[in-house]
């Protein structure tokens, strides 16, 4: 793993339900490689993941600006739906995707990415239960651990955490090599 020093990756959770080793793991390995990472949510309440981790976020996430970060993460679990329709989620995702950053997904999260309209006719990977839901969305669905299209990242789940976290190394890595 080289250095993502001075790079900045927005991880937005649900207030409630998020799945915690879809944060943490993810979280970890990008501070590891020197990312700063700010977790964004739809309330600056203690937001609380299905296996109990308790997490404060740093900002709201309709006051997140995707010019200050070099990628979004949409992090699953239970509540991760709250942003399936969410206009907001819809318009950081494709304000990232647009301006050619990293903009990414995992568990039941990539459905936001397909609402926003980001993943028709892309490969990209989603939770079992969701599998219906998604391709009537267009998404060409692989069922692999970890999908990447371009800069669109997507992870099948909580087993897929680690995998997905350091694909997003690699993929900020590639990004930092190809722009110098």
């Amino acid at each position: 793993m080289g250095t993502l020093s001075g790079k900045k990756v927005l991880m937005v959770i649900a207030s409630n339900q998020f799945r915690d080793e879809e944060y943490q793991k993810p979280k970890q390995i990008l501070e590891e490689a020197g990312a700063k990472v700010t977790t964004a949510s739809s309330s600056l309440n203690e937001a609380v993941g299905m296996l109990g981790l308790k997490v404060k976020p740093d900002i709201l996430l309709k006051e997140a600006r995707m010019e200050q970060y070099d990628a979004v993460v949409f992090v699953g679990g239970m509540g991760a739906t709250e942003y399936w329709d969410n206009p907001t989620a819809h318009a950081l995702a494709r304000q990232a995707y647009q301006s050619g950053k990293l903009t990414s997904a995992i568990c039941l999260a990539p459905m936001t990415l397909a609402n926003a309209g980001l993943l028709k006719g892309k490969k990209a990977t989603i939770w079992k239960d969701a599998v219906g839901d998604f391709k009537t969305k267009g998404v060409v669905y692989t069922g692999k651990p970890v999908e990447q299209d371009g800069q669109l990242i997507t992870g099948s789940g909580p087993d897929a955490a680690e995998a997905f976290g350091k694909t997003l190394v690699e993929a900020l890595q590639a990004a930092s090599s190809s722009r110098k």
